[in-house]
């Protein structure tokens, strides 16, 4: 199943380059961290590498390394806003538990 963004999250990424005056779309990815044992990466991209597997979204690209994409199959991007604070958040249906704060997950 393709990684995807959401409409908002696309919006968030565009703006987000055209500010840096560079850029293709975003890296995603996963490390071991955390209460749970994994947590998400997420930077901008500048190009993609020969390991990359790249998704397309919204007019963007979704990278993703191939050890990573075992946990990310199916996981949506979306930016949210919930009162004071707004930030990136990940619709994975692969997750099986998260930590209380929220910042790591298992599958």
């Amino acid at each position: 199943m393709p990684v995807t963004l959401s409409e908002r999250a696309a919006n968030h990424v565009s703006n987000f380059l055209a500010k840096r005056g560079k850029g293709i779309g975003v890296r995603l990815g996963v490390r071991t961290s955390g209460c749970s044992g994994m947590a998400y990466k997420l930077e901008f991209a500048d190009d993609v590498t020969p390991d990359d597997v790249v998704f397309e979204s919204h007019g963007l690209k979704v990278l993703v390394d191939p050890k990573s994409l075992a946990y990310l199959d199916g996981t949506e991007l979306d930016f949210v806003r919930e009162g004071l604070n707004e930030g990136f958040k990940f619709n994975n249906p692969n997750v099986k538990n998260e930590c209380g704060c929220g910042e790591s997950f298992n599958v």
